[in-house]
């Protein structure tokens, strides 16, 4: 979802200064966009299935709610992507400069759209709004505006793809800076060095504030026994601090070896600095989520992560706006090998929204044990994840190939040779 603006930039650029150098760029990672959408029809459509093969209470509870954004990311959100996403591998002949262009900004449009029903789906799960309860215990929804405007769905979804953004620039700069390491297509390379850090910055700062902030002030407000859970705050405190390290004790329910910054977790809760913060013990134990430990250190993996994306697409920037970068061999290694934390964070992010949820599939109204497929046993469940995991598993070598086979062929032929990129 990320490349998928990078390709408009891209392509945007390529329109207003009618240079191909910026045109076979965009080139590139149309094909690169294009493997990754397969990969992810091939594993997202069968994450759908398992509403109704391992879920059923849920969906049949549920379903009337989280149908209308499923079934409208399928019929609007998808269906306007892969169709664009035709036309901008095999139409540009045909469609000129412009409507080359117009079929990018439609492929993002139909990614960017379909992130917002998606998430727009699991923030109604974090936040429920919009519905009533009938008798027979269905959940049916009273107001389509409200599930689509919740709160939790607007900051969630700001979040969620500007972290889809940071990734997309890190796979850009890393594999730019391979180039420039290597030198081939250094041409291309030091464009996409620029591009990927230029946004890079802009996304990284965005993350931290306000989009994550906005999200942290979400969770402490409706799901306070996930915020002490993420800090590792066991007891109330007023001024409570912000831990920075530490390893979560649960026999003896403490942090050992904590390192922390003093009232600073009730500062950036509630703007003041003695504010009280409710620990874990302000609430039954039945209500804490299932495993304190996961959910603590995905916390803080993210968060890590995050702070060391922003140093180092601030430091890059700097070098960048020196003229300084291209040839700094050691900042260029530290963006190439920086490609696969921004996965890793993302992953630690999901982790902290779905663990923090629980013991709640949808929050304060169903728990999860109630919403499990009663005829599905655990062995079945297993035996299919362990099979998926293989498939997976092959499509993974497969992706890692294709990808890989890209690469070497790079922008602009096989040759290395390109015309020099613009300079300003």
């Amino acid at each position: 979802m990320g490349l998928a603006l990078l390709i408009v930039i891209l392509k945007t650029i390529a329109l207003r200064t009618g240079d191909e150098h910026w045109s076979e760029a965009s080139r590139f990672w149309v094909r690169i966009f294009a493997i990754n959408f397969v990969m992810g029809v091939v594993t997202g459509i069968p994450m759908e299935f398992q509403f109704g093969t391992n879920w059923a209470e849920f969906s049949k509870s549920a379903g009337a709610v989280i149908g209308q954004t499923l079934a409208m990311e399928g019929v609007f959100a998808f269906f306007l992507e892969s169709t664009f996403l035709g036309l901008l591998l095999f139409g540009e002949k045909r469609l000129g400069p412009r409507g080359h262009w117009l079929a990018a900004l439609m492929v993002f449009l139909g990614a960017w759209i379909s992130g917002y029903f998606i998430i727009a789906t699991d923030a109604w799960m974090q936040h429920p709004v919009g519905h009533s309860i009938t008798s027979e215990g269905k959940i049916v929804l009273q107001s389509f505006w409200a599930l689509l405007g919740n709160p939790w769905a607007l900051w969630q979804y700001a979040h969620n793809m500007i972290g889809a953004l940071i990734t997309a620039c890190f796979v850009m700069a890393g594999l730019g800076a391979y180039y420039l390491l290597t030198g081939s297509h250094e041409a291309y390379g030091r464009t996409f060095v620029r591009v990927g850090v230029w946004v890079g910055v802009a996304a990284t700062i965005l993350q931290l504030y306000p989009t994550g902030d906005a999200q942290g002030r979400l969770v402490a407000r409706h799901q306070p026994t996930a915020l002490a859970a993420m800090e590792g705050l066991f007891r109330t405190e007023a001024g409570a601090p912000l831990v920075l390290i530490g390893q979560p004790d649960m026999e003896r329910q403490k942090l050992d070896n904590p390192i922390v910054i003093p009232r600073m977790l009730s500062f950036l809760t509630y703007q003041r600095f003695m504010s009280e913060v409710k620990g874990l013990d302000a609430f039954p134990r039945e209500d804490w989520p299932d495993n304190i430990p996961l959910l603590y250190y995905s916390y803080h993996v993210m968060v890590g992560l995050g702070t060391m994306f922003i140093a180092v697409m601030a430091c890059a920037a700097w070098l960048l706006a020196r003229g300084k970068l291209y040839k700094t061999r050691w900042m260029l290694w530290l963006l190439m090998l920086a490609i696969p934390f921004p996965y890793i964070a993302n992953t630690a992010g999901w982790i902290t929204a779905e663990v923090g949820r629980q013991p709640w599939l949808i929050y304060g109204i169903m728990r999860t044990e109630h919403g499990v497929s009663t005829n599905v046993s655990a062995g079945n469940a297993l035996f299919t994840l362990i099979g998926f995991m293989g498939l997976y598993t092959v499509l993974a070598i497969l992706f890692l190939f294709l990808v890989r086979r890209e690469i070497e062929h790079g922008p602009g032929g096989t040759s290395g040779h390109a015309p020099p990129a613009p300079t300003g």
